[in-house]
C-alpha cells in the first residue's frame, strides 16, 4: 500500500491505517527509536505513541511522504524519552553522538524563536543538498537516525579511521558554513 492510500485510511478514520503504517514503516521507525533508546520496552512505547500521534494528527495533517513524517515523529518521541530517562541517568548511548555534533549546531540560547529555527533548518537542508549523495546519506544516518559508526563502517565497508575522518570533515564543513552565515556556535 502506498503512502497516499495509507493517509486516505487515516482520513476515513479506518483503523486499518495503523496496521498498514506498521507493516510499511514499523521496522524503519523501530530502528530509528532503537538507535536512540536501546531498551526494547522504551522503543515499543515510542512506537505506540507514534501510532497514536499519527491517528490524532491525520487529519488535518496530510503528509505526502509518510515515512519522512513518521521518522520525524518517532525521532522526537525517542529523544524526549531519552532526555527524560537521561535525567534519571539510565542512558549513555546518545552522548557520543551529541558530543560529536555539539560544536556544529547553535546553542538553543542563540536560536531564540521559531522563525530562527525554521531558518536554521532551511539552511542545514540547503547545506545537505550541496553534499554528494553518499556524504549526505552518511550525515543523516549518523546524526538524524543515530546509526552507530560500527553499523556504518560495516555497511560502507570502510575502516573506523576513514569513516571517523569523513564524519569530522562533514561536521567541520557544516560548522564553517554556519559561521559564514552568521550563526553563533
Amino acid at each position: 500500500m502506498n503512502d497516499y492510500e495509507i493517509v486516505t485510511l487515516y482520513f476515513k478514520r479506518d483503523e486499518a491505517a495503523i496496521s498498514e503504517t506498521e507493516k510499511k514503516y514499523g521496522a524503519y521507525c523501530f530502528k530509528i527509536a532503537h538507535n536512540i533508546l536501546d531498551y526494547k520496552e522504551d522503543v515499543e512505547e515510542c512506537l505506540n505513541d507514534m501510532y497514536h500521534h499519527a491517528w490524532n494528527a491525520i487529519p488535518p495533517a496530510s503528509p505526502k511522504h509518510l515515512g519522512a513524517w513518521l521518522s520525524k515523529v518517532i525521532r522526537n518521541l525517542a529523544l524526549d524519552l531519552w532526555a527524560k530517562k537521561h535525567a534519571q541517568k539510565r542512558y549513555a548511548g546518545m552522548e557520543e553522538i551529541f558530543d560529536e555534533i555539539k560544536d556544529c549546531i547553535p546553542s538553543p540560547k542563540s536560536v531564540e524563536h521559531e522563525m530562527e529555527e525554521k531558518e536554521l533548518t532551511a539552511f542545514i537542508n540547503a547545506w545537505l543538498k550541496t553534499l554528494p549523495s553518499e556524504e549526505r546519506v552518511l550525515f543523516l544516518r549518523r546524526y538524524w537516525m543515530g546509526d552507530s559508526l560500527k553499523e556504518l563502517e560495516k555497511e560502507y565497508e570502510v575502516s573506523h579511521g576513514k569513516l571517523a575522518k569523513k564524519m569530522y570533515h562533514l561536521r567541520a564543513s557544516l560548522k564553517t558554513a554556519l559561521e559564514k552565515e552568521g550563526y553563533s556556535l
